[in-house]
């Protein structure tokens, strides 16, 4: 770096440590995923029996019609189209 200005090679320095940096942050994070997805796999016959399950039963299970007329309706609204233009294909509960 003897040949180049000073605010180059301290601008390249800069740039290149960045650069490492973020390649470092991204195999940091994908090796992380890997290892806390392996450990909550559940094999998908598992998963669809528990979400059959859940639909099938529970206190929701008898107002299901009515909730999905309200989905709908609040939907319409906010899209700004009439409920009959709408088509609610399916309707799942997510779990925090």
């Amino acid at each position: 770096m003897n040949g180049m200005p000073l605010w180059l090679s301290t601008s390249l320095l800069g740039l290149g440590t960045v650069f490492i940096g973020l390649i470092l942050l991204i195999l940091l994070t994908r090796l992380m995923s890997m290892f806390f997805v392996g450990k909550e796999k559940r094999p998908k016959q598992a998963v669809k029996q528990a979400e059959t399950a859940a639909v099938k039963t529970g206190p929701e299970a008898e107002n299901h019609g009515a909730f999905v007329a309200a989905v709908s309706a609040a939907i319409a609204q906010s899209m700004g189209v009439p409920v009959s233009g709408l088509r609610i294909c399916s309707i799942r509960r997510i779990e925090n």
